[in-house]
């Protein structure tokens, strides 16, 4: 068997013109022995949020659309209403500062402040007082998509996502619009993808109440909660779903598809917007 190389031969190299991959040499072990290789991994950062002269928040993502980022969490805490709330934003620090000015009620801050929780998500993950606003939601829609249509957008979703096909190590999310418009952001955070997308859409000022929403992640009771406050009728994932996700689902109208790989796909909530 090869001699195991010291960790001080660990070296990196920022040859990859993909600025958020980087390139680094690893050790490869198996039943032959360790060798030497080069390898690709995503390159995360920690990105600050200041709203209104404060500092919001730090997050731990990368560093692309960050405009569109800071605007989709700020619509999914509640915190604005729409786009038009925004003044400016301001991209500094090598993208790694994001200042937004914006008008911002008392609620909206107050939504800020409130007691948080912890979800289970991969990246930041918390959701402050939305759920005041999510509690009262219902998504009630005649919309509805073709099974074969959403397996066939969860194929092609799949099979582009240059991120994610040299590491291995980011979420997508995909929002399609019915007519016919695409919006697309990988993250490190299955949360800030979505997020992402929501906040590419309202900056271009479209409608979301008929679209569907591609994700990579599981389908937990956070995610659920995005879809109500943008009032999104359908949500898939590849990925398994949770009791509280299917819980919420049920209560506020979304429909929720899980597992959809392949040609097949479990609908756990309001199947009546899918036809077959």
């Amino acid at each position: 068997m090869t001699k195991p190389m010291r960790s001080e031969n660990f070296s990196l190299s920022y040859t990859n013109s993909n600025k958020y991959i980087k390139e680094i040499i690893i050790e490869k072990v198996d039943e032959n022995g360790i060798e030497s290789l080069e390898d690709y991994v995503i390159k995360e950062d920690k990105v600050e949020f200041y709203l209104n002269g404060k500092k919001l928040l730090s997050v731990m993502s990368i560093a692309q659309y960050q405009d569109a980022h800071i605007v989709g969490f700020l619509l999914s805490e509640a915190v604005i209403k729409d786009f038009s709330d925004i003044k400016t934003i301001t991209i500094s620090n090598d993208g790694l500062k994001v200042e937004v000015f914006a008008n911002v009620s008392p609620e909206g801050y107050e939504n800020l402040f409130k007691e948080k929780t912890l979800t289970s998500g991969c990246c930041v993950g918390v959701t402050g007082n939305a759920e005041k606003v999510f509690d009262c939601a219902f998504v009630s829609t005649d919309y509805s998509v073709h099974a074969k249509d959403i397996l066939a957008n969860m194929r092609e979703f799949n099979r582009h996502s240059d991120l994610f096909d040299n590491t291995g190590c980011v979420h997508k999310a995909e929002l399609i619009l019915e007519d016919g418009t695409i919006f697309v952001a990988e993250d490190i955070g299955r949360h800030n993808a979505i997020d992402k997308v929501i906040g590419l859409a309202s900056m271009n000022k479209k409608d979301v109440k008929k679209s569907v929403l591609y994700a990579t992640g599981r389908l937990s009771m956070e995610m659920v909660v995005k879809c109500v406050m943008h009032k999104i009728p359908i949500v898939v994932s590849k990925a398994a779903v949770t009791f509280q996700g299917v819980k919420s689902a049920n209560e506020h109208g979304i429909t929720l598809v899980g597992f959809a790989r392949g040609n097949k796909m479990n609908v756990y909530t309001h199947s009546g917007r899918i036809n077959v």
